[in-house]
């Protein structure tokens, strides 16, 4: 519907309480479970998070037990869908996209499983089932990953589907479009990563980009640049390093490069260089251009009524909640195990990262950092697991550079044993390279300005 059209068609008819309360209440249920931070015994969280670590603390081991079954499972139903092709899935639009994979998504998905059930039963050479190793995502990332995506799942259709993000996108769009080439409705993942976890904002861009209401760019561009590490996790980074008291400046620095970071990456390759067609070809459904006479507020509310009004009944939103849940423990999970192994045999068995990291030492001799060479692997090491440079780096004397490891490690984002593995199990329009190379890219614009701060504080 055209903007005339819907101006029009709003000069006639008025909307009724009903629509209001479609659009009103599940849009604050949704803010409250996203958004809207708590605190915990454990540090900041949100809802959506704080129940997942409540159901990982009552089921305790039950949780990779039940994780490495849907994996089996999904594996096990992937190859039924490519041999048999049951009528159950060709008829399914939902069913097909899910299960009737290419092969290498095949073979990936059964490398998952595999590491998983030899994980779980301790079967295999130690690099694979280690602690550090398949250990650290069965019996860590795994579980936790497990229970937010059946929360974030579940209630993500509260934030997408009742108008909050045509609010709020009409709102924004001054803002995000100048600064960060986004519509003005990817304001609303942002704060979801940023407040909350980098999975559940994937998650939400990822269903935003299949609903045809994000371009290839502009998908790639959020996932890659949003989707941050939670609150809780960077406490987490610098209570390793023993440098709690300069939390303060350590997360203004962080976010002040990841602004910068943030404006910069979309305008270069290879976000820049990405289409802006959609997920399937169609007209993108956002339009972003406002009537003239009308207030901001006043079309951004229109916008949002409009969607809540043809928003379906509760039994569809539970319906697509389920499916939501089924596409990220089916499509997700074995490719993060199976990628994270990977990875992180590498980075734990191999000296692949210190010998690629060795440029760094002297970038960071040519920056003044002590304690460079100690300091170069922790640059590029995160590439597998974002808590590694922190793990190397905790044996580093030198507070300004554990303060630079510290933050130079939350500002990388692309993670291969989580955030990475998310990105490339789903649908966005990201492929490794392009996640390497963003990697490298955010690490050489975010570094110096670390450390020009760290030289500011110490």
């Amino acid at each position: 519907m055209s903007h005339e059209s819907r101006k029009n068609q709003t000069e006639m008819e008025a909307f009724t309480n009903k629509d209001y309360m479609k659009f009103i209440l599940p849009s604050l249920f949704g803010i409250l479970f996203f958004i809207i931070p708590i605190p915990t015994e454990d540090g900041i969280t949100i809802p959506v998070a704080f129940l997942a670590n409540g159901v990982n603390g009552i089921l305790g081991e039950g949780v990779p037990i039940l994780a490495v079954s849907i994996i089996t499972i999904a594996v096990i139903a992937t190859a039924a869908a490519k041999i048999f092709r049951p009528t159950w899935v060709t008829a399914s639009p939902f069913w097909t996209n899910l299960l009737d994979v290419s092969r290498n998504w095949v073979i990936a998905r059964t490398a998952g499983m595999i590491f998983a059930i030899m994980t779980l039963l301790a079967l295999g050479p130690d690099f694979i089932v280690a602690d550090i190793t398949g250990g650290l995502l069965i019996y860590d990332l795994i579980p936790i990953l497990f229970t937010t995506f059946f929360f974030a799942g579940l209630l993500l259709p509260l934030l997408l589907n009742f108008g909050l993000l045509e609010f709020i996108g009409t709102m924004l769009v001054k803002l995000m479009r100048p600064l960060f080439t986004l519509p003005g409705r990817s304001s609303l993942d942002c704060l979801a990563s940023w407040v909350g976890d980098g999975t559940i904002g994937v998650l939400l861009t990822s269903k935003q980009y299949e609903g045809g209401f994000y371009s290839r760019r502009e998908a790639a561009v959020v996932a890659t640049t949003f989707s941050v590490v939670s609150i809780t996790f960077t406490i987490v980074v610098i209570s390793y390093l023993n440098m709690e008291n300069y939390f303060l400046h350590y997360y203004a620095t962080i976010t002040l490069a990841g602004v910068i970071a943030a404006i910069i990456m979309p305008r270069i390759p290879p976000l820049s260089h990405k289409t802006e067609e959609t997920f399937d070809g169609s007209e993108k459904k956002t339009d972003e251009m406002m009537p003239e006479g009308v207030s901001v507020f006043s079309w951004g509310k229109e916008k949002a009524l409009y969607r809540a009004r043809g928003s379906q009944g509760p039994l569809a939103t539970l319906k697509e909640g389920f499916q939501n849940v089924l596409d990220m423990w089916i499509g997700v999970l074995p490719i993060v195990m199976a990628i994270g192994t990977v990875a992180l045999v590498i980075a734990e068995f191999t000296s692949f990262f210190t010998i690629i990291g060795t440029p760094f030492e002297y970038i960071l001799m040519a920056m003044q950092v002590p304690e460079a060479a100690a300091a170069a692997p922790t640059m590029v090491v995160g590439f597998a697991d974002m808590f590694l440079p922190a793990v190397i780096g905790s044996s580093i004397e030198s507070e300004m550079t554990r303060f630079i490891i510290a933050c130079v490690s939350v500002t990388q984002l692309v993670y291969m044993s989580e955030m990475g593995g998310l990105l490339l199990g789903s649908k966005l329009p990201v492929k490794f390279r392009e996640l390497a190379m963003i990697f490298l890219l955010r690490t050489m614009i975010t570094l110096p300005v670390v450390v020009a701060v760290a030289h500011l504080i110490f």
